[in-house]
């Protein structure tokens, strides 16, 4: 809670570079109506691409706000994302994940080695205490693999899946929601 009594809830886009986050979250900043948003704040190198992460604030009620990020899917930043989910004292630092899958069949592997990582980083109170939501991006790329082998072969069947195409903002809103709901579900309500 901040100091004007407001809750504050972290929201995480992660998943393999260039799999879209950051693609999501200005799709969310440009184009999605009714909800408070602040500042869209991009950390960008020198070619373009998120260097450390990407911030925006979205406020759903006068008393809630969405503290929304996206991590540098790059290898060389996985202590920037470990940073980004934990505090300095190793508790964990985030309400929810939005998992962004490259669903090109070439990227399979990056996809599955970042889900790996996270699950290394958050234990078992990922998907349990901590909401994910797996969003199967670029399912326009002539190499995109099914939902159903997705599903399957990165082993997600008990959560929420949203077949998503960010960068012309297709269920973008809608992956946000199911996160934004299961952090109010879980952490206000105790469900």
């Amino acid at each position: 809670m901040d100091s004007k009594g407001r809750i504050h809830f972290k929201i995480v886009y992660y998943g393999p570079t260039l799999s879209g986050k950051t693609t999501a979250l200005r799709w969310l900043y440009t184009n999605v109506k009714g909800l408070k948003k602040g500042k869209l704040h991009e950390l960008k190198g020198p070619d373009g691409r998120t260097m450390f992460f990407d911030y925006l604030p979205i406020s759903t009620t006068e008393n809630v706000i969405f503290d929304v990020f996206t991590v540098a899917g790059a290898r060389r930043h996985r202590l920037v994302r470990q940073a980004l989910l934990r505090d300095k004292d190793g508790t964990i630092a985030v309400d929810g994940i939005v998992f962004v899958v490259d669903s090109s069949r070439r990227r399979l592997r990056d996809n599955i080695e970042c889900l790996k990582e996270i699950k290394e980083i958050l234990g078992d109170k990922l998907g349990k205490e901590i909401p994910i939501v797996f969003m199967l991006n670029k399912q326009d790329v002539w190499d995109a693999m099914s939902k159903r082998e997705l599903v399957r072969i990165l082993d997600i069947e008990d959560f929420p899946v949203v077949e998503t195409v960010a960068i012309r903002g297709k269920e973008v809103a809608k992956a946000f929601m199911i996160c934004a709901r299961e952090i109010i579900l879980k952490k206000l309500y105790k469900f």
